[in-house]
C-alpha cells in the first residue's frame, strides 16, 4: 500500500485559462477569474490545479509559443496577481501547477531572435540548425505535428532551423548546456514563487540525437510526435528533476508524453526523470468494457513498484469532450467519471467535465487547424444571457449554457456536477480509493468491475456500460452502494445494477462514512 507523496493521493483539476473565468471583462479568461473561483472549486473538492500556459505568448499556439519564461502574458494578469492566486489557493490547501513548455519557444523569444540574427551569434546554438542538403532540401525526412517539413529554411543565414510544431515554434537544442541551464533557471523562478510543480509539455521531444538521422520510411511525413521515444532525454530530465528536488515540498514533475506502450512511458519516470507521466491510453479507447478493463490491468501492472505510479485522463484540452466522443449519452459520462475518480492513481478532469459539456461549434481558428477548440469552449457559470462573463467570450458557449451551467446544476442534487462533487470528497477522504490496491472483480460481459482495498477499507465499483440491466456479481449483494452515476445506477432488484451506470459500493470500512458532507 502505497502512502506519503500527495501527488500520488489527490486529482489535478485542468484549467484552460482562456475559458475559464473572465476577471478583466475582455471577453479572455485570466488568472483573476481563476482567483474570484477558487471557493467554487474549493466547494467541488479540487486539491490541486493546472494552468494550461499563462506566459507571454504571440498566440499563434494559443500560449503553447512561449517569448519569455518568467512573466505573466498581460492577456492573464501580471506576476503580482499571479502570486495572489497562489497564496490564496494556499490557503484552501489547493495547490497550483503550471504548464512548461521546454521543447519550443516562440520565434519572437529574444533567444531566438538573436540566434537566427546571424551564424556566429552566441545563441546559434541554442535551437537546432543544420545546413541544407546537396540539392537543397531539408536536413532530414522530419515531418512537422502540424503537417509539412518540420524544418524550416532561413533565408538571410541560408540555413534550416527545426520545429516540430508550428515553423513559429523553433525547437531549443538540449544537448546545448546553456539551454539546460537556463531551463534549469525557469524551473527554480517560478518554484521560488511557491507553484507546487510543473506539467511539461511533450517533454519527450527535448531528447534528440545531434545525428538527426533520417525516420524509417513508414513514418516519413508523418508526426513524431506520438512515436518519439529518444532515451537522450533522460538525462536531460534528471538535471530538471534535481533542481526541483531541492526545494521542499515534494514539487511534483508531470511529463505529457504521447506514446501508447505504457512500458515505454514507464521509462520516463525511473531513477530519477519525471515524478509521473500520462498515460492517454484510457482517452484513446471506445465505449467498450473490455477495451477499458485490458487497458487499466496494463497500466496498474507496468506502474507499480516505489518509483512507478498511474495517472488517468479521460479529457484535455487537446481532445474531444468525454461526453462528445461517446455520442452526447450523459449516461455514459457519468459512468465514465466514476470510473476515473476510483482507479489506483492520480486522475486528472478537464474544467467543465463536471458540468457534462459537449464540444462547442467553432470556426477554424488562426492557431488550431486541427479543429481543437471545440472543447475549449468557454464555461457557463450561471443561466443569465452572459453566463457569469462581463462580456461576450472569445469563443461560442458550449451546446445547453441554459441548463449545463454551475448556477443551474448547484440547484439540483442529482446534477453532474454533484456527482463529481460526491467523488472527489468520496476520493479525498477515502484511503482505499487514494492508495489502496486495485484488483479486478469478475462480472458479465458488458461490464467493468474492480476492488479497490486498504487496511482499514474495502470499496468496490461496478460499471455497466451495457443497454441491458445486469446481473451483481455474489459479493456485491450485500454490500452497501454509497455513490451512484445517478438515480437509476440504483440498484434495480436486489440483484441487479441498470443500464449504463456505475455505483461504488462498501464491503467494510470507513466508506460509508466517505460521502458525508
Amino acid at each position: 500500500m502505497t502512502t506519503g507523496s500527495w501527488w500520488k493521493q489527490t486529482t489535478v483539476y485542468q484549467i484552460y485559462p482562456r475559458s475559464f473565468a473572465d476577471g478583466s471583462g475582455d471577453g479572455v479568461g485570466d488568472l483573476e477569474g481563476v482567483r474570484s473561483r477558487l471557493d467554487h472549486l474549493q466547494w467541488l473538492g479540487v486539491e490541486a490545479v493546472w494552468l494550461s500556459p499563462i506566459f507571454p505568448s504571440p498566440g499563434v499556439d494559443l500560449g503553447y509559443d512561449v517569448s519569455d519564461y518568467c512573466d505573466i502574458d498581460p492577456l492573464f494578469g501580471d506576476l503580482a496577481l499571479f502570486d495572489t492566486l497562489v497564496e490564496e489557493a494556499h490557503a484552501r490547501d489547493v495547490r497550483v501547477l503550471l504548464d512548461w513548455v521546454p521543447n519550443h519557444t516562440s520565434d519572437q523569444h529574444p533567444w531566438f531572435v538573436q540566434s537566427r540574427s546571424s551564424r556566429d551569434n552566441p545563441k546559434r546554438g541554442w535551437y537546432v540548425w543544420r545546413d541544407a542538403k546537396p540539392d537543397g532540401s531539408p536536413p532530414n525526412n522530419w515531418a512537422s505535428a502540424f503537417g509539412g517539413s518540420a524544418w524550416q529554411w532561413d533565408e538571410p543565414t541560408r540555413q534550416w532551423f527545426l520545429h516540430f510544431f508550428f515553423p513559429q515554434q523553433p525547437d531549443l537544442n538540449w544537448n546545448n548546456p546553456d539551454v539546460r541551464q537556463a531551463m534549469c533557471n525557469v524551473v527554480r523562478f517560478w518554484l521560488d514563487r511557491g507553484v507546487d510543480g510543473f506539467r511539461a509539455d511533450v517533454v519527450n521531444l527535448i531528447g534528440k540525437d545531434p545525428a538527426l538521422s533520417d525516420v524509417s520510411n513508414e513514418l516519413a511525413g508523418k508526426s513524431l510526435v506520438g512515436v518519439w521515444d529518444d532515451p537522450t532525454a533522460y538525462a536531460h530530465l534528471e538535471e530538471v528533476r534535481e533542481v526541483i528536488d531541492a526545494y521542499p515540498g515534494d514539487r511534483v514533475f508531470l511529463g505529457e508524453i504521447h506514446l501508447s506502450d505504457p512500458r515505454r512511458l514507464r521509462s520516463y519516470i525511473e531513477g530519477k526523470r519525471l515524478k509521473l507521466v500520462f498515460n492517454f491510453q484510457l482517452l484513446w479507447q471506445p465505449w467498450d468494457a473490455a477495451a477499458w478493463l485490458r487497458v487499466i490491468a496494463e497500466a496498474d501492472e507496468v506502474f507499480t513498484g516505489s518509483e512507478a505510479w498511474p495517472t488517468w485522463v479521460l479529457s484535455n484540452h487537446d481532445n474531444a469532450r468525454i461526453r462528445t466522443r461517446f455520442g452526447g449519452d450523459e449516461r455514459r459520462a457519468r459512468v465514465a467519471a466514476v470510473v476515473l475518480l476510483t482507479l489506483r492513481g492520480t486522475p486528472f478532469v478537464f474544467q467543465g467535465d463536471e458540468l457534462g459539456l459537449l464540444d462547442g461549434t467553432t470556426a477554424v481558428h488562426r492557431a488550431d487547424p486541427t479543429g481543437r477548440l471545440g472543447c475549449r469552449a468557454p464555461i457557463p457559470w450561471d443561466d443569465s444571457p452572459a453566463h457569469g462573463w462581463p462580456v461576450e467570450p472569445w469563443l461560442p458557449w458550449p451546446p445547453e449554457p441554459d441548463t449545463h451551467n454551475v448556477t443551474t446544476m448547484q440547484r439540483d442534487p442529482d446534477s453532474m456536477l454533484h456527482l463529481y462533487r460526491r467523488l472527489l470528497h468520496l476520493r479525498n477522504r477515502s484511503e482505499a480509493l487514494r492508495f489502496g490496491e486495485w484488483r479486478a472483480l469478475p462480472s458479465p460481459k458488458g461490464t467493468l468491475a474492480y476492488a479497490r482495498v486498504s487496511e482499514h477499507e474495502h470499496l468496490a465499483v461496478m460499471a455497466n456500460f451495457a443497454d441491458e440491466p445486469v446481473e451483481l456479481i455474489e459479493p456485491l449483494l450485500s454490500a452497501s452502494a454509497i455513490v451512484g452515476s445517478d438515480r437509476s445506477a440504483e440498484v434495480v432488484s436486489a440483484t441487479q445494477l441498470a443500464p449504463v451506470s456505475a455505483t461504488i459500493y462498501s464491503l467494510w470500512g470507513t466508506g460509508r462514512l466517505a460521502t458525508t458532507e
